[in-house]
């Protein structure tokens, strides 16, 4: 079943701010071992002009995918989760992550289209800290595959 196309354009509520703390960071930058000292170290990121600590370009997806959670569990979209493959991920950023940081994520549905049977979902979040600054925009690509036989 295709998705509805008139979701296109529909905003869900922020989130709650996510605090993004130092540890998180650290331990993000060792899971993706990422050795850059403005990870962990608050002078090294000092050095370079940053209040604190930075997050790696990709840490943002931790929160952003789950807001996106809203457009995946809204029941009236019609999304088969267990379908669906990532199929792209980019980030936009006005400034890197900082540790301290209280972020929030809107998301917005940007397109849907049909291609052999699949549909494509791509979803926008915008990430703003609580001084309402924007800080990062993530462009993700779902993919729910056509059933068999379809």
């Amino acid at each position: 079943m295709a998705l509805d196309q008139s979701f296109v354009g529909r905003s869900y509520p922020p989130t709650d701010p996510y605090e993004v703390g130092r540890e998180k960071i650290r331990e993000f930058a060792e899971a993706v071992r990422d050795t850059n000292p403005v990870y962990v170290d608050p002078e090294a990121a000092k050095t370079l002009g940053h209040p604190d600590v930075i997050a790696p370009p990709t840490f943002v997806f931790a929160i952003t995918f789950k807001a996106a959670g809203q457009v995946i569990e809204d029941p009236q979209l019609g999304l088969d989760y267990s379908r669906v493959v990532h199929g792209d991920q980019k980030f936009v950023y006005k400034r890197p992550v900082r540790a301290g940081d209280r972020l929030t994520v809107t998301s917005t549905i940007e397109a849907i289209k049909s291609l052999a049977g699949n549909d494509i979902l791509d979803i926008r979040g915008e990430v703003h800290d609580e001084a309402g600054e924007h800080v990062v925009t993530a462009y993700t690509k779902l993919v729910s595959r056509a059933a068999e036989g379809a």
